[in-house]
């Protein structure tokens, strides 16, 4: 028998099977997941190390308790820092659930001349765009709109984006040297509802995203995410000052 699962606590192979069975959609977002009891007898532990799991479970925000219900799979409240850029697939990762996205455009286009003054061009210019959607747990997280300098990224539209996101891609040939982000409150328009899965009454934060490297500006993103699945977070050093 391998002697690492051997060695490994009865409680923490209670949490990876759940893991697991969140990361396969096995347990849904607001499922159940079985009971004290239920658990006690699929890995014969007493109730104190099945307790002990879902304990720290619902610490880490993976499970919630409803006391006199039962326990349940987290609704997804994604969190990401407003100052900084994050992989979103890595995101979802550390969280111990499944990230993928649909690919639903990459193409060149003709900037018009909202986005050639977004990307500091001249209307008409050529430059790349990618359409795609990211999701945790087979659930639509965020829509990815997003417009590139082709002349500072010729090699955009080669990527293969199933195997690393826009973002990851760029940070790494691009390294970032300066960003840019606008937040808004919108209301999804028929196209964003299609391919969020979400209705018209359902609020969205829209992230303006502006990046540069080198003192170049290489890309444009609008990512829109449905308000109960996401939020952004910030946090500052105070710097004092000097009365007077």
């Amino acid at each position: 028998m391998d002697q690492t699962k051997m060695a490994q606590p009865r409680y923490q192979a209670i949490k990876e099977f759940i893991y697991r069975q969140i990361r396969e959609g096995v347990y849904l977002p607001k499922s159940r997941v079985p009971t004290e009891q239920q658990l006690t007898r699929m890995f014969e532990v007493s109730r104190m190390t099945v307790n002990r799991a879902l304990r720290e479970l619902v610490g880490e925000g993976i499970l919630i308790r409803r006391q006199g219900v039962g326990t349940f799979v987290s609704d997804i409240q994604a969190e990401s820092p407003l100052l900084e850029i994050r992989n979103i697939a890595d995101e979802v990762r550390a969280r111990h659930h499944v990230y993928s996205n649909l690919l639903h455009s990459l193409e060149t286009v003709i900037a018009d001349q909202l986005i050639a003054g977004r990307l500091g061009l001249q209307p008409g210019a050529t430059v790349f765009h990618s359409l795609l959607v990211h999701f945790e747990n087979g659930v639509p997280l965020q829509l990815e709109d997003r417009y590139v300098n082709a002349q500072i990224v010729p090699d955009y539209l080669q990527q293969d984006f199933s195997r690393s996101t826009p973002s990851q891609y760029l940070s790494s040939a691009f390294p970032l040297s300066e960003l840019e982000h606008i937040v808004e409150a919108v209301a999804p328009d028929a196209r964003v509802q299609e391919l969020l899965g979400i209705d018209s009454h359902e609020p969205c934060l829209l992230v303006k995203r502006r990046t540069w490297s080198n003192e170049r500006l290489v890309s444009c993103a609008y990512l829109i995410h449905p308000g109960s699945r996401y939020r952004l977070s910030s946090r500052t050093s105070a710097v004092a000052s000097s009365p007077g």
